[in-house]
């Protein structure tokens, strides 16, 4: 659904809502305090898993929402950023806010916000504390049985630290965000590892060995009890749980949504079977996601920062053995860091590279897109845009017809090429 085509009340609350995001990102746990005491503390209406990672967090998620739900339970699922519309942030039992949910929520909060903001200007919710405020909302008027969250970023400074879970996830540690998070390992562990609770067990997926060091002498010193994928699982990927998503970094997200499944109270009746189901029924598009386009096959991958260029690495060698051809790639990114590894990955395998620039501020521009390329790289590079190379839901103009297309990169642009995809 295009702009034109929606509501224009609801357009008018997504302009006010975006805008507070404009403000830019205010971290910190305080000001979420303080707006969820005036909405009657809704997180503490519904148990709560709680998600934090580098990367794997969205998918495991997701996979865990699948658990819940094969399981028999009335499940809330809070993730971040959306890809098409804004709801798919807050869902209950997959069903994401309507247009007009969001648009009566925002008439809710608002009056609230606008009185906080009067007493003190720094309360003002920022958006992603009013979206955190719908989620708590939601799953508490929906009656949730149990709920699944997803940090925004970091973790202890993040608005979603509000509550007490059931079961802490730490899904992986990387290099990201570093003038936010700290500039090594161990201190981007620290902040990932303020989710976890006194007492409340705590589950860790593959991390390496200094971030693991940082996170159990953490969750030791709370007396959270600590379970790895590594301890439980091994190395040989044989062993890990099966999934619908593709890729050995969702047998990973696997084997660490199944154990923070098991970790959960006994009262919760999370049986093998139920795992199992859930695992391989996952509803989680752009993770190497295949769709069909007028007939070629083209693959949608949200892989945006340094890890994830490394499971790009093993994805885009597999296509072109599969399909026996080096793929026409589209991609985007927000900022040179999370560019640089991500285009030297691409630069490997790829026939040609479509730059696009997705609509964000701190998108990459052409020209910085350009300057990463290795010389190495002997492909057409081609300065584009998703309208250009998408005109038309079942038509792409990258390419001959035998092509196989990867669009890869920031998550906002791979939610401009769905939107176009419809």
């Amino acid at each position: 659904m295009t702009r034109a085509h929606l509501p224009a009340d609801y357009v008018a609350v997504t302009d006010y809502l975006f805008g507070q995001k404009a403000q830019g990102a205010k971290f910190g746990v305080d000001r979420m305090a303080v707006l969820a005491a005036q909405i009657g503390h809704p997180e503490r209406s519904t148990p709560f898993l709680h998600v934090a990672g580098t990367n794997g967090k969205g998918s495991v998620a997701a996979m865990l929402d699948a658990i819940l739900h094969a399981a028999g339970w009335r499940t809330g699922l809070y993730t971040s950023p959306h890809l098409v519309q804004l709801g798919e942030r807050v869902q209950v039992d997959r069903q994401r806010l309507t247009p007009a949910e969001i648009v009566a929520y925002v008439a809710e909060l608002r009056p609230i916000a606008e009185r906080l903001a009067a007493a003190n200007p720094d309360d003002h919710p920022s958006f992603f504390e009013y979206m955190t405020a719908m989620a708590f909302l939601e799953f508490a008027r929906k009656r949730c049985d149990i709920a699944v969250m997803e940090v925004g970023l970091g973790g202890r400074l993040d608005a979603t630290n509000i509550l007490t879970p059931e079961v802490s996830v730490i899904t992986s540690i990387a290099m990201d965000h570093c003038e936010i998070l700290g500039h090594d390992l161990a201190q981007i562990a620290t902040e990932k590892a303020g989710i976890i609770k006194p007492g409340r067990p705590v589950v860790l997926g593959r991390v390496p060995a200094v971030a693991e060091a940082t996170i159990r002498t953490i969750a030791a010193a709370r007396k959270a009890p600590l379970i790895s994928v590594r301890a439980e699982f091994g190395e040989d990927l044989a062993g890990y749980p099966p999934t619908n998503l593709e890729g050995d970094y969702q047998r990973w997200n696997a084997a660490t949504a199944t154990l923070a499944a098991r970790a959960l109270a006994p009262k919760w009746k999370i049986a093998t079977e139920s795992i199992a189901q859930g695992l391989t029924h996952v509803d989680w598009p752009g993770r190497w996601q295949r769709v069909q386009i007028g007939g070629r096959l083209a693959i949608l991958d949200a892989s945006h920062n340094p890890e994830g260029a490394k499971v790009l690495e093993a994805s885009l060698t597999q296509l072109v053995a599969e399909t026996g051809r080096a793929p026409i790639v589209i991609t985007g990114v927000l900022g040179l860091a999370r560019a640089r590894p991500l285009i030297e990955t691409i630069a490997r395998h790829a026939a040609e590279i479509n730059f696009v620039v997705p609509q964000q501020p701190r998108a990459c521009s052409h020209e910085e897109l350009e300057s990463l390329v290795p010389a190495t790289f002997r492909g057409r590079v081609v300065r584009n845009d998703v309208a250009t190379l998408f005109p038309a839901p079942d038509r792409c103009t990258a390419g001959g017809p035998d092509d196989v297309i990867v669009v890869t990169g920031s998550i906002y642009l791979l939610g401009e090429v769905m939107r176009r995809l419809g």
